[in-house]
């Protein structure tokens, strides 16, 4: 994991900005942060804004540009392309698709820039550094938080990530592991599964709206790949008096999310500490850009989908089950409060009293 020794991590203001100030770094530097899309929250709110705060404190000479491509892999390619001729000199991204994003690394190397994968690998060889936790961990401890709370032949929905995403092939994966052999046994039974493409929460309710008419409501547990399905599978389940009943997990233990398992309705999320893969991002973006060696924080060399050698910084997870985990995060996140937690229905919980 990487060391949480910095200080002055707290985000400060809105992720979509450009920073700049006098420091030891060359005034006219310019690194560039290239997000996938604003449906999950954490991506401007948390990755960038911690990502943007951190370079701040280590580099107040060093341009920040943050772009969103809205989920468009066309548009991230184009803002790649704007930011090299903008002049940047690290490209950190967090890929639409795995594979069409090689472009974005190949573009970059043909003009001496590196490029980081963050959070999602990009399959190229030009790809510098890769920043994640262990995906495939996570998903099973999705399913398997699940299969500890349904029993012997109880049905289950699993609604997955987005097919365009690495990590979501991963986390499935890690579900599977679990799962499977129940299947295979009948100790559980699969009664849908379907794809989340941009992991938009409206096709995951769309898709658990046809799982609950398909299976008549027999539905004993829910595995989301992460807390926008989870928000989706809610949503419908409230429609039918389930949410409640129904053990949900998720990932990224957003406020929506924590307010949910406060009221018992999603019951799981996996959390990681993004402030600390946002730091790590800029300590490796600083360390390039002075031209100094970044071995030390890169602990693992894994290989990417094209068979490359990619320097690896792993991070820790942590499965948050309920009031106890909701009270786990936000002790050790710092992008959220009890406070931003304890609102609307929340408030009226034992947890917020």
């Amino acid at each position: 994991m990487f060391p949480s020794n910095k200080k002055g991590l707290l985000i400060a203001g809105t992720a979509l900005a450009t920073l700049c100030g006098a420091g030891a770094a060359n005034s006219e530097e310019m690194v560039a942060l290239l997000l996938p899309e604003n449906v999950n929250p954490r991506w401007e709110q948390q990755d960038a804004a911690a990502f943007v705060s951190t370079m701040k404190e280590i580099a107040p000479g060093v341009k920040v540009e943050v772009f969103n491509a809205n989920n468009d892999t066309s548009a991230q390619q184009r803002q790649a392309e704007q930011a090299l001729t903008q002049g940047a000199k690290v490209l950190v991204v967090i890929p639409i698709d795995g594979e069409s994003s090689a472009i974005i690394a190949d573009t970059a190397a043909e003009e001496g820039v590196p490029t980081l994968a963050y959070d999602r690998m990009i399959n190229s060889a030009n790809t510098s550094f890769w920043i994640q936790a262990d995906m495939f961990a996570t998903g099973a401890a999705q399913a398997q938080h699940v299969v500890d709370n349904t029993g012997a032949g109880d049905t289950l929905v699993l609604l997955r990530g987005s097919p365009t995403d690495p990590n979501a092939g991963v986390i499935a994966d890690g579900q599977m592991s679990v799962l499977q052999p129940l299947f295979d046994s009948g100790e559980r039974v699969m009664g849908y599964a379907n794809w989340t493409p941009g992991w938009d929460p409206a096709i995951a309710r769309r898709s658990m709206d046809q799982a609950l008419t398909q299976l008549s409501n027999n539905v004993q547990g829910v595995v989301s790949s992460n807390d926008g399905n989870a928000g989706a599978a809610i949503a419908a389940m409230e429609e039918q008096g389930m949410a409640g009943t129904v053990p949900v997990s998720g990932l990224d233990c957003t406020v929506q999310a924590q307010q949910l398992m406060l009221l018992g309705k999603q019951t799981q999320c996996g959390w990681r500490p993004l402030h600390e893969m946002a730091a790590a991002a800029a300590e490796v973006t600083v360390r390039l850009l002075k031209g100094e060696d970044y071995a030390d924080l890169a602990t693992e060399t894994v290989q990417n989908g094209v068979g490359a050698d990619v320097a690896f910084v792993p991070v820790d997870s942590y499965s948050a089950v309920g009031a106890e985990g909701v009270a786990y995060v936000i002790e050790n996140d710092p992008s959220i409060t009890r406070d931003m937690v304890c609102q609307g229905e929340a408030a009226a919980t034992d947890f917020c009293k």
